[in-house]
């Protein structure tokens, strides 16, 4: 079989879906501008996927047997390549739609719990828009160290950018429904607003998605992959559930928060048995470092519904002002921490001046104008895409120089 049958294929059923999930989703009146989004997303994708693939391609990273693919490219990048950001922008803002769309009847028949509804709920409560701040941390780490991909890569990555998300998030939805009712940013692609009838479920489903995963990779490894799984599951948990909720102890809730999303890659460097250097545990730092940034500031958007639920973080008890100043701080700090790593690290120092200058502005901020943060938490989520990017290309760098 050619790329092209299978893009073709692959395109075909993006667009089927996409066509279902917009219709069910969405108003007749909306359809028009949906697509015209559409066409911009892939329009923008396109010209990214020409680059990136230019690049790498370029570098003789991977190649293409002519054989299976027409010949046609767009720079180095055969024209196949082109299928998949199209089917994902043809296939998942119609998801997003149906999947945020306004419900109605989903309740409950003769005092019994209903599970309708769940699993586009849980899907929600996952923030698919986030799925690629965990897995890849995982990904890159075992690829730069293995060179290779195998099953443990694939199963590890899965697991890190669906079920470890499910956990992460559904479980905090449960347990914040009562602060998530005051809070206006929940019910879209910053959370769920979880209905109490599907909590049980909800935690039910995260734990059959996420134990056989972990005794999978558990079992692949030794003493530091079961220590760097252990700790990893543990804050993911920690952090939300009654009686441990690290979320309401100032510090120590950026401190789990920052663990979330470094742990995948601990635990990628312990399956590839890398070896821990001087450099590597200061890039560790600096990614911990840039992981406490970023809650300490997403908390200052919180810090009125968090007071009336009598939610302690470390925006309501240090205050508005000193949280912003800290979370640049520690921007500033990780950003300098990657120029003491070898080439082709120190680039990625200069991925912390966005986010600075994101945060900046609100230097001054006040608890009782916290809550207009948000406008620059919302762009820090698509910042985080932009930083992938270049992170990518320092990657590709770095493969280079020690191929």
């Amino acid at each position: 079989m050619t790329y092209l049958w299978l893009a073709l294929a692959f395109i075909a059923a993006a667009v089927i879906a996409g066509v279902i999930f917009a219709r069910r989703g969405g108003n007749a009146g909306e359809h028009g501008k949906h697509w015209k989004a559409v066409g911009l997303a892939f329009a923008a994708l396109a010209v990214l996927t020409a680059v990136f693939d230019s690049v790498m391609i370029g570098m003789e990273l991977f190649h293409y047997d002519a054989s299976h693919i027409l010949g046609l490219k767009i720079g180095l990048a055969p024209v196949e390549d082109f299928a998949y950001p199209l089917a994902g922008v043809v296939a998942l803002p119609g998801l997003w739609i149906w999947l945020t769309r306004k419900r109605q009847g989903y309740g409950s028949r003769d005092g019994e719990p209903s599970l309708k509804g769940l699993l586009p709920q849980a899907l929600l409560a996952s923030r698919p828009v986030s799925w690629i701040n965990t897995a890849y941390p995982f990904a890159a780490a075992m690829i730069l160290t293995t060179r290779e991909i195998d099953w443990v890569l694939i199963v590890g990555t899965f697991y890190f950018l669906i079920p470890y998300n499910l956990a992460m998030y559904g479980i905090n939805d449960v347990f914040d429904y009562e602060s998530d009712l005051k809070n206006p940013r929940k019910g879209g692609i910053e959370g769920a607003l979880l209905q109490p009838r599907l909590h049980r479920p909800m935690l039910w489903l995260a734990a059959i998605t996420n134990v056989p995963f972990l005794l999978v990779l558990a079992f692949t490894g030794g003493p530091a992959v079961w220590i760097s799984l252990t700790v990893s599951a543990f804050a993911v948990a920690a952090y939300s559930v009654a009686g441990l909720r690290f979320k309401e102890r100032p510090v120590l809730d950026s401190l789990t928060s920052s663990t979330h999303f470094v742990s995948p890659a601990v635990v990628g460097l312990a399956l590839a048995g890398a070896d821990v250097t001087p450099g590597l545990l200061i890039l560790l730092v600096a990614f911990f470092l840039w992981g406490m940034a970023a809650h300490a500031f997403g908390a200052v958007q919180d810090i009125e519904p968090d007071r009336q639920a009598c939610i302690g973080s470390i925006a309501t008890v240090i205050g508005a002002r000193r949280t912003v100043r800290l979370a640049v701080v520690l921007w500033l700090v990780a950003g300098l921490a990657m120029l003491a790593t070898p080439w082709p690290g120190p680039l990625a120092a200069i991925i912390a001046v966005p986010y600075i200058a994101n945060c900046a502005p609100y230097w001054n901020v006040t608890d009782s104008t916290a809550a207009r943060t948000n406008v620059a938490w919302r762009r820090f989520i698509w910042l985080n895409y932009g930083s992938g990017f270049l992170v990518t290309l320092i990657l590709i760098l770095q493969w280079s120089i020690t191929s």
